[in-house]
């Protein structure tokens, strides 16, 4: 793939994106405008189905709108508002520990630096990076397991890992499109670029992907 396709490939999966569902994370985004419940749903999220995140996201922000009031819950009234999600008992403790720290220490209000973000234990650069785009609307590139496939795939870099693929990004991404980048590429993961047989027939950008490691497509 060239570096100047990028641009064709970023404005077609902006089009197509409208079509797809668009991740619970950013969705939440959207309708809160609030680093705080972007940072809560999206450790929810971890692991667990978009479906799954939204219905204990709307619960648990019915009556938990800041770090104060999770600790007014105790832990085991916290592990049962975010149940079903994905290893709740752990991400229960660790939100605790979480808002503990961001009242204490950052005065109930979220970082919106990625380096602070990571000081969390439990913040990986997936999270910290959708809490400073989603959240803030500053520039960071997140990058999951979407983001890390598609851009080898496409033959737009050649990494080894999630970490590798953002340090090569921020290298070579145009600045305008890190905070679109990974909702663009989820939603174009989630709906054709599979991580098994993509669905290459139907793809519209399909003429400037270098198709690399795609075994078999549909």
């Amino acid at each position: 793939m060239r570096q100047g396709d990028i641009h064709a490939v970023v404005r077609t999966l902006r089009e197509k994106k409208e079509m797809w569902d668009v991740p619970i994370v950013t969705l939440m985004a959207q309708s809160t405008k609030d680093p705080f419940k972007v940072l809560i749903s999206t450790i929810l999220s971890l692991r667990t189905l978009d479906s799954t995140t939204a219905e204990v996201s709307k619960r648990l922000f019915s009556y938990v709108n800041c770090p104060d009031d999770v600790l007014k819950l105790s832990l085991n009234e916290l592990e049962n508002a975010i149940y079903p999600v994905g290893f709740y008992k752990t991400k229960a403790r660790t939100i605790r520990r979480l808002c503990t720290e961001l009242v204490e220490k950052y005065g109930s209000r979220v970082p919106d630096d990625l380096d602070e973000l990571l000081k969390f234990k439990g913040v990986g650069r997936k999270t910290a990076n959708l809490v400073v785009t989603l959240g803030y609307g500053k520039p960071g590139i997140c990058v999951d397991t979407h983001v890390h496939r598609i851009s080898n795939r496409l033959g737009y870099v050649k990494t080894q890992s999630p970490e590798g693929t953002e340090t090569a990004l921020r290298k070579r991404l145009p600045k305008e499109y890190w905070i679109e980048y990974n909702d663009i590429l989820v939603s174009f993961g989630q709906h054709l670029c599979r991580p098994i047989s993509p669905k290459c027939s139907v793809c519209p950008v399909e003429q400037y992907c270098d198709k690399v490691g795609v075994t078999r497509s549909r």
